[in-house]
């Protein structure tokens, strides 16, 4: 009861409440997951079952034909890779150019590891980066003319994709059909697949039509080219092509490329990814001619060997016709993960590491020694090593053809096979080069007689004795010897 107004009581209506018995939900149950410390302990067998569940079985099909698939790398320091086992493993194949700096080099450890203890932000979307806009400066201080301009990403391909895109904004849809080259490689998502050069890579692709195939390095095919077609705005190649065997362009071609686009408003694409940030001798391959593209890419090593990162540095008025209006701001702007805190300060750092320690002129140094002893060597082996090509320590060592290496009698039976055994004696070396003298080296995807040598930048003299040393004793052995002992290492690791 309850009193009213004059003093009248009212009843209060009964709220009947019923007794509930509350049942949680039913927990589900927990994925059965790895742990960190489970993932380091795992046994090669079973790394390599999940491999094939998992990631790639056919990838793993050639690890086997190797013997790639039974080395688990424990950790990695300099030069070396070391194994569960305390084998150093002396890498010449660097990650196809990722590693500049060596594997884990203290500074840019110390850099990482600073920027976790302070807590410092990573993703700064909503706000300025002040690491970001450091890289951008840093990168528009080193890069030559007004390249000052720049997108940061996490891949050579995204870096490339955004090159492609910038220039193709900047010309517009009358000037948007691209010059690429024979065996050219700028990435797999599928804009710069447009421009990769692999019936393989591009499969079965619908790929961007607006693209013409030149050969590379010959001026008269592209000013032939854009003679013929005025729509052709841009021009894509890479200043020395990685996957295609480690080819350079003629003398004077890069000359005659920024003359012949000035001449026809064509915009020059220059793909860094893998020959730039020093590994020439030069931070940019095309310095060494005195010339300046309107757009360029970088990445690989710009990440220090600890994260990904890309970077795609632009000419000004490129860039601000592309973007400059607030409209069209956004059109490519930043990803979710471009310019991210640490891997910015880590790329901040190798870029100082890399002035600081005079690695560039290492590069240039070591590289010459390399070149010097690999020819040498091919003067003792001409019948086997048909080329040594390179510049920095950027190199391409081309076995000849494997009919050309057997006795005269052998050769016109073998020669019928050369194309389907190509690569094989470039196999057999490296796989034997891992197993017997605990040296790394990569392969190319075009011309598969040939070695691709990309060492970091840190290589001394002694790195580089071990290694042609090491070459020098296999190829000793001979062709024959060469490939029964490929067999029988392969028999025992299956």
């Amino acid at each position: 009861m309850t009193p009213r107004e004059g003093g009248e009581e009212r009843m209060e209506p009964m709220v009947l409440v019923e007794e509930r018995t509350e049942t949680a939900p039913a927990c589900e149950a927990a994925p059965k997951l790895i742990t960190v410390e489970e993932a380091k302990r795992l046994e090669p067998e079973t790394v390599a079952d999940l491999f094939t569940r998992h990631l790639n079985p056919g990838q793993l099909h050639f690890m086997k034909l190797l013997g790639f698939h039974k080395v688990i790398i424990e950790r990695a320091e300099g030069m070396y890779y070391i194994d569960r086992e305390g084998r150093r493993i002396l890498d010449f194949f660097g990650g196809f150019g990722s590693l500049a700096f060596g594997h884990n080099h203290p500074r840019i450890l110390a850099v990482r590891q600073q920027f976790q203890d302070e807590k410092r932000h990573e993703i700064a979307i909503a706000f300025m980066s002040q690491y970001a806009s450091a890289l951008a400066a840093n990168l528009a201080e080193i890069s030559p003319g007004d390249l000052d301009m720049v997108f940061l990403g996490s891949t050579g391909s995204e870096a490339m994709e955004a090159a492609l895109k910038v220039a193709e904004q900047a010309q517009g849809p009358e000037r948007s059909k691209i010059l690429y080259a024979e065996n050219a490689f700028h990435g797999k998502s599928k804009g710069t697949l447009s421009v990769t050069d692999s019936a393989l890579y591009r499969s079965g692709f619908e790929l961007v039509g607006n693209t013409m195939r030149v050969p590379f390095g010959d001026i008269d095919a592209i000013r032939g080219a854009m003679e013929a077609d005025p729509s052709i705005g841009i021009v894509v190649l890479e200043t020395i092509q990685g996957g295609g065997g480690i080819i350079e362009a003629p003398d004077g071609f890069w000359r005659e490329l920024r003359a012949l686009c000035d001449a026809h408003d064509v915009l020059w694409i220059a793909d860094e990814v893998q020959c730039g940030l020093g590994r020439t001798g030069k931070f940019y391959a095309f310095e060494h001619e005195g010339v300046v593209p309107d757009v360029t890419a970088l990445a690989k090593s710009l990440g220090g060997g600890k994260c990904a990162m890309g970077a795609m540095i632009a000419k000004r008025d490129v860039y601000m016709k592309a973007y400059g209006q607030p409209k069209n701001a956004m059109i490519h702007g930043p990803a979710t993960f471009g310019g991210i805190g640490e891997a910015s300060c880590t790329a901040i750092e190798a870029l100082n590491i890399l002035y600081d320690d005079g690695l560039m002129e290492n590069a240039a140094v070591q590289g010459d020694y390399l070149l010097t002893r690999l020819r040498d060597l091919q003067a003792k082996y001409p019948k086997i090593i048909h080329d040594v090509r390179g510049k920095g320590l950027m190199v391409g060592l081309e076995f000849a053809d494997f009919s050309k290496t057997m006795p005269f009698g052998l050769r016109q039976v073998l020669s019928v096979l050369d194309d389907k055994l190509k690569g094989s004696l470039c196999g057999f070396v490296g796989a034997l080069l891992l197993s017997d003298y605990n040296v790394l080296v990569a392969f190319t995807e075009y011309n598969r007689n040939v070695i691709r040598l990309e060492p970091p930048l840190i290589a001394e003299r002694d790195h580089i004795d071990t290694f042609v040393d090491a070459l020098d004793d296999l190829l000793g052995r001979g062709i024959v010897r060469i490939v029964t002992d490929f067999i029988k290492r392969h028999a025992r690791a299956r």
